[in-house]
């Protein structure tokens, strides 16, 4: 087993008088995801030929896409947690809703947040849709490797118990505990998983998309993207302990589809309209001519 490296998840802290301030790695992580995938936008923009026909918007109107962006992921990874995790609290403690500092943030709700985002800038801009979530679709990787890399920092979502030489020894009583394992037990790293699957792999796929062409055919960065990512997270959730609210001594897996032995998560059940709605965008994608060069 591996001991948890000593990284605290603040990267410095400054009190003014009664005031504590801290940056988070979490929080530098979704800063550098939006930053760097902002970049990347406006470089890709200024590439036309990439796109075959030119590219769908001017770099320079990827700016105010930025904040629609920003609002999309802090609302919609918010209401998603709160919707598909735990609404019988909320229902309950609405004002704990907008306490986005305590944690709480879905990836799916985010996704879905992203997407309305996007649809609504580019239908008032005049932009193709289908072409920009090819652009978005191309940098999420960015974001969801910084993402999953703090979630490790933040020792948080760890995976379940293993005697695999790299599984980690969280820190915490609840990470510590494990059924029949006297003193702490290793678990799997399953945010690296992640980090190593939905982000570096999947990014890496998408560039190599992208240097082949694929820009020119509408819709099959997303495609590839939502099916990539959404097979991904299913297979990934076989590590992953399932939130607390869905474990109880009956289901201990924390499945809500299926049985508690054989069934489903949260997490795969949120994946699989991914992968499907990706497979039929590759598919309507491939049937169609590239767009040719201009």
């Amino acid at each position: 087993m591996i001991p948890f490296p000593d990284i605290a998840p603040e990267i410095f802290t400054i009190n003014l008088g009664g005031l504590s301030l801290s940056l988070r790695w979490y929080a530098l992580a979704y800063l550098a995801g939006l930053i760097i995938g902002w970049r990347l936008i406006v470089a890709m923009m200024r590439r036309p030929r990439l796109w075959g026909d030119g590219a769908p918007t001017a770099p320079d109107r990827v700016d105010d896409l930025l904040t629609w962006v920003i609002l999309g992921v802090i609302l919609g990874g918010r209401l998603g947690f709160v919707l598909f995790y735990e609404p019988a609290y909320y229902l309950a403690n609405p004002a704990e809703i907008l306490k986005v500092w305590q944690g709480g943030m879905s990836f799916h709700g985010g996704f879905a947040g992203v997407i309305l985002a996007t649809w609504a800038w580019a239908r008032a801009q005049c932009v193709p849709v289908l072409r920009l979530a090819d652009a978005m679709a191309v940098v999420a990787p960015i974001g969801i490797f910084f993402g999953r890399i703090a979630n490790f920092i933040n020792a948080e979502l760890w995976g379940r118990p293993t005697d695999l030489p790299w599984g980690v020894v969280f820190p915490g009583d609840a990470a510590q505990a494990c059924a029949g394992v006297e003193g702490p037990c290793a678990r799997h790293p399953s945010q690296l998983y992640e980090a190593g699957l939905e982000g570096l792999l999947l990014g890496l796929v998408l560039l190599a998309l992208v240097r082949g062409g694929g820009l020119r055919r509408p819709g099959l960065a997303f495609g590839t993207f939502l099916a990539g990512y959404g097979l991904a997270r299913i297979f990934v959730e076989l590590f992953r302990v399932a939130d607390a609210q869905f474990i109880t001594p009956e289901n201990p897996l924390g499945h809500v589809l299926g049985g508690p032995v054989i069934g489903l998560t949260m997490g795969q059940v949120l994946s699989l309209p991914m992968v499907l709605i990706g497979l039929l965008l590759i598919w309507r994608a491939r049937r169609r001519p590239a767009v040719a060069a201009t």
